[in-house]
C-alpha cells in the first residue's frame, strides 16, 4: 500500500536568541512596546471600543520601524527568515519580493484573550515574542480542513501533531512563529499574572 501526505501546512519556527546582543535587543523592544502603549492614545481608544483587553498598535499606528530602531532592526532580521521561510514553501516569487506591510504590537493583559482569526490580503504572517510570563498563553493553529471534516470521527489523544485539529505551540522570548496567512489561529486565555508582550506582523508580495 502507499500512504500519500499531501497539501501540508508549515509552520516556522526559529528563535532571536542566539543573535549576538540578544538580551539587551529585546530589552530595547519591550521598552518600545510599552512606550507606545503609553503614548498611543488612539489606539488606547481602539482597544476600548473593540473590547480588546490590553493594548495594541495594530489600528492606529503602521510606521513602528520609523518610530523605534529597535522595531527597524527587528525587521531586517524577520526579513531574514522570511526568505528562509520562503524558500522552504517553494514560493515561485517571479520579479517580486516578499515585503513587510504591517507590524503591530500586542500587550494581553491576565485573563484576556485573542479569539480566532486570519490575516486576509498577505501571504506570510507572524509574531515575535517579547514577554511570555510563566503561564502566559501558547498560540493555537487551526486544521483549516476542521469545517469540511463533517461526520469524522474526533482524533485520538495520542495523536501525532500532523493529525491533531488542534496544534499549540508554546513560544519563549525571542521566539519568531511565522506560517501562511490563511491559516486561522488563536491566542487563548492568558492565565499569567502578567502582560504578555509580543510584536505581529505581515508580509506581501509585490
Amino acid at each position: 500500500m502507499a500512504l500519500h501526505t499531501l497539501f501540508p501546512t508549515p509552520i516556522y519556527e526559529a528563535s532571536l536568541a542566539a543573535d549576538r546582543g540578544f538580551e539587551a535587543f529585546l530589552a530595547e523592544l519591550e521598552e518600545g512596546c510599552r512606550m507606545l502603549a503609553a503614548e498611543d492614545r488612539a489606539g488606547r481608544a481602539w482597544c476600548k471600543e473593540h473590547g480588546y483587553g490590553g493594548y495594541t498598535s495594530y489600528a492606529s499606528l503602521n510606521d513602528l520601524p520609523q518610530r523605534v530602531s529597535a522595531f527597524d532592526q527587528l525587521r531586517k532580521k524577520l526579513d531574514r527568515h522570511a526568505a528562509t521561510f520562503a524558500e522552504a514553501l517553494q514560493y515561485e516569487l517571479g520579479g517580486g519580493k516578499l515585503r513587510l506591510d504591517s507590524m503591530w504590537v500586542n500587550m494581553l493583559k491576565p485573563g484576556a484573550a485573542h479569539t480566532s482569526h486570519i490575516h486576509p490580503h498577505s501571504v506570510l504572517s507572524g509574531t515575535v515574542y517579547v514577554a511570555i510570563p510563566p503561564g502566559a498563553s501558547a498560540l493555537r493553529f487551526e486544521d483549516p480542513r476542521l469545517s469540511m471534516m463533517m461526520a469524522a470521527p474526533p482524533r485520538r489523544a495520542d495523536a501525532d501533531e500532523s493529525h491533531r485539529a488542534f496544534v499549540y505551540l508554546q513560544p519563549e522570548p525571542g521566539t519568531v512563529l511565522m506560517w501562511e496567512s490563511w491559516l486561522r489561529h488563536e491566542v487563548p486565555v492568558n492565565t499569567a499574572k502578567a502582560e504578555r508582550i509580543s510584536i505581529s506582523f505581515n508580509y506581501g508580495w509585490r
